[in-house]
């Protein structure tokens, strides 16, 4: 590569002094640049394709019944032939790879080869209307430019540019850089070093400034400032934390429990996985095919609701079936955004029994589902702030995600994320 004569020449390696430091911070800075533009042309990419799906689907109604199950057959092929590492939410791969960190750097979860694969291959279960997240990948392709900027610099690679690189992920996919800290503490720190934490916010507050600069300061779901009264907030928090910690639970439960299974007949559905996929394709579509509102990230929809514009009462539940579906094929894609979706539709479904703003009930929703799958309260209520300005609901959002965290726990003790990036580690780190 004639790129490291020219850095080595610029900043000559050493073992001590101020150089290794100047390259760290260059190829934390660079990374987080890099991975934020992708970010944005990932969004960009991802919204036109989807828009596309709807579009075609609404020309002909009945052609995401041919289109959709060849597409996550082909995605499935594509993924168990060549990119193994590919599959599912990139999350689990990215805590699996901070295990080992300078062994995995050179491996397949975090190589730019794989996170080549992911960028397309999740943008294909867009088009062809998988219930997917970009939010999930994002971090994995996140991770995978900061380890090779890093590598190109020569700078060691540590738990923390793992850390730091999924987290500016966040922040740009999301445009909430305190979010991102958070993630990082919650979901890929194992120990929180101070050293890390200077990394992970350099990287974060970069990756937000880049998307921030390009892509505006915008509200991700639409700006929600209602507020709760106290009296209705007793009564709403525990009901609304409750039905969605138990929602998010079983479905974590659900699909750990799917991965691991050693039943003849899932052990058998497992091992066709192009097949597997197909049938979860169809499922998706038919659900689509029925409700008209299931598809790709569920956006449009939780923004209609957040912003008090209402949805059918069955969207909740159709577009948990519908993301159950799609992470069941075992092809790429995330479940954030989704798990956002169905959260908003666990509230608007809620909502009618409460004499409380439908959109207050929503974003509760979200938050309690949403906590209830990834098992996060402090990420879950940041981000949900964030992309819904809704500041004055800070303290019933806490004290939903606590409750729901709980009833989660009681359901599924194992958290999503850890439990999924179990089958990344290998065989010696699955025993520990």
């Amino acid at each position: 590569m004639r790129l490291r004569p020219l850095i080595d020449r610029v900043l000559p390696d050493s073992t001590g002094g101020i150089v290794p430091v100047a390259r760290r911070r260059i190829a934390t800075t660079l990374g987080a640049v890099l991975l934020a533009l992708v970010a944005l042309v990932f969004a960009a990419l991802g919204d036109r394709l989807q828009s596309a799906q709807l579009h075609i689907a609404r020309l002909w109604p009945y052609a995401p019944l041919v289109m959709t199950p060849l597409l996550f057959a082909g995605t499935a092929w594509i993924t168990s032939r060549w990119f193994a590492a590919a599959r599912g939410s990139g999350i689990p791969q990215v805590i699996a790879a901070a295990h080992a960190p300078e062994a995995s750097s050179r491996g397949p979860l975090v190589s730019l080869k794989t996170a080549t694969a992911k960028f397309g291959l999740t943008l294909a279960m867009l088009f062809g209307g998988g219930s997917v997240g970009r939010e999930g990948p994002t971090v994995q392709i996140s991770a995978a430019i900061m380890i090779g900027v890093h590598r190109l610099l020569r700078v060691p690679i540590t738990s923390g540019v793992y850390i730091a690189g999924g987290a500016a992920g966040v922040s740009a996919a999301f445009n909430t850089p305190l979010a991102g800290v958070a993630f990082a503490i919650e979901e890929l720190a194992a120990a929180y070093e101070q050293r890390v934490a200077v990394l992970v916010m350099a990287a974060v507050m970069v990756a937000g400034f880049v998307s921030l600069g390009i892509a505006g300061d915008y509200v991700y779901f639409g700006a929600m400032r209602q507020t709760l009264a106290l009296g209705v907030a007793l009564i709403v928090i525990p009901a609304v934390a409750v039905c969605g910690g138990l929602a998010g639970g079983l479905f974590s439960r659900g699909v750990l429990g799917f991965g691991r299974s050693a039943h003849p007949f899932i052990t058998a559905i497992r091992s066709r996985p192009v097949w597997l996929a197909a049938g979860c394709g169809i499922a998706v579509a038919l659900i689509g095919l029925a409700t008209g509102l299931t598809w790709g990230t569920g956006y449009e929809a939780t923004r209609d609701m957040v912003e008090g514009k209402g949805a059918s009462l069955w969207f909740g539940p159709a577009k948990l079936l519908s993301t159950l579906a799609t992470n069941l094929s075992g092809t790429p894609g995330g479940i954030f955004a989704p798990s956002l979706s169905v959260g908003a539709g666990i509230g608007n479904l809620l909502s009618p029994l409460f004499a409380a703003p439908t959109s207050v009930v929503v974003v509760l929703g979200m938050v309690a589902y949403f906590v209830g799958v990834v098992r996060a309260p402090l990420t879950a209520v940041i981000i949900i702030t964030e992309t819904t300005a809704s500041r004055g609901l800070v303290v019933p959002l806490f004290a939903t995600a606590l409750i729901a965290d709980a009833v989660s726990a009681l359901v599924c003790r194992e958290r999503l994320y850890h439990g999924l990036s179990r089958a990344f580690l290998p065989e010696d780190g699955k025993k520990g």
